[in-house]
């Protein structure tokens, strides 16, 4: 069974699969920055009694599903999502979908895909990708972040479904249930909306370990790092940081640069509102985040390691929390025309 479908490449995983997936039946309208934007996916989160591969927990974007979700329920789209205690019965509500012709989205961990390089394979299982279609035992593969689509057996795709660990996915698979006719005003209302949420999230979420104050926070911390964890783990830490920022968050604070490409998207469905000139301010966010993660990569690799060089890495994140705390403000303020 192969469903008509056509692979894009995007520049992250969630939102790469929810635009793929809504693109057939949202006629089009629907991109991977308005899909990042109207899901609200931008975030920070610094969450240190929780460890992931020996680091401290970094989440650089929103929990997993949030973009799905919060994109369908906006659009008024009906969704369908399903985990499982079986892996047998996993992989027949698999081929009953397939079946049906609806291509769906999988949750699935990082580590065991055969078509990664092995330099990029660890244990992180929030990753998504469709599968479009099956063929004598193999299924089709649309990973929105490689170039090309894949396949795999159907031992490898039940591996990586039941991956073990933190987040661990449990077969998890969703799809839009049918198409809907997404009118103009929907959709200026559901960018409205997630524009509001996201403003919400980054600004207002108690305590210091989300949000802006999450950033700031995390910056003074990493100033204390070297003297409280000693040269050897705090580089690890930091090399936590950009693998959550690089490897999984699409490169250099990329998810700032799709909130900056939503934001201009935005400015032409919703004009007068000045969404472009706060698109400019977290384009200058992404490129402080990619200067800081060349700064912690030369800590952890040895080629610097100063108090000096941890209070730099700091005060980037110091500066960027300051930086996208005025561009949400900015946005909080908007009087909708």
């Amino acid at each position: 069974m192969r469903i008509e479908f056509e692979h894009r490449q995007s520049a992250h995983c969630e939102s790469g699969v929810t635009s793929n997936l809504l693109r057939s039946i949202s006629g089009g309208k629907i991109t991977e920055p308005l899909a990042f934007g109207i899901g609200a996916g931008l975030f920070f989160a610094h969450i240190p009694f929780i460890k992931i591969n020996n680091g401290p927990a970094i989440a650089f974007r929103t929990m997993p599903g949030h973009i799905f979700n919060r994109t369908c329920k906006s659009l008024d789209i009906p969704v369908l999502r399903k985990k499982f205690s079986s892996k047998e019965k996993a992989e027949s509500f698999l081929n009953e979908c397939l079946d049906n012709g609806h291509p769906v989205g999988c949750q699935v961990g990082v580590y065991y895909l055969p078509y990664f390089p092995k330099e990029y394979r660890f244990h992180f299982n929030a990753h998504n990708i469709i599968v479009y279609g099956a063929e004598p035992d193999k299924y089709l593969i649309s990973d929105p972040i490689m170039e090309f689509p894949t396949t795999m057996d159907s031992y490898q795709l039940e591996r990586v479904r039941f991956a073990k660990g933190a987040l661990a996915p449990r077969g998890h698979i969703y799809y839009p249930k049918s198409g809907v006719d997404i009118t103009d005003e929907q959709l200026k209302q559901a960018i409205k909306n997630g524009i509001k949420k996201n403003a919400n999230q980054m600004l207002y979420i108690p305590g210091s370990f989300a949000g802006v104050a999450g950033i700031k926070s995390t910056g003074n911390k990493i100033k204390k790092w070297r003297d409280k964890l000693g040269l050897q783990k705090a580089g690890s830490y930091l090399a936590q940081l950009v693998r959550m920022q690089e490897e999984i968050g699409t490169g250099g604070g990329g998810f700032r640069y799709i909130y900056a490409a939503f934001l201009q998207e935005a400015d032409s469905l919703v004009p007068g509102n000045q969404l472009s000139d706060v698109s400019v301010m977290f384009t200058k966010a992404g490129d402080i985040w990619r200067t800081a993660a060349v700064q912690a990569a030369g800590i952890y690799k040895g080629r610097i390691g100063s108090q000096e060089d941890f209070d730099v890495m700091g005060d980037y994140l110091i500066e960027i929390a300051a930086l996208e705390k005025e561009a949400f403000l900015a946005l909080k303020k908007i009087k909708w025309r």
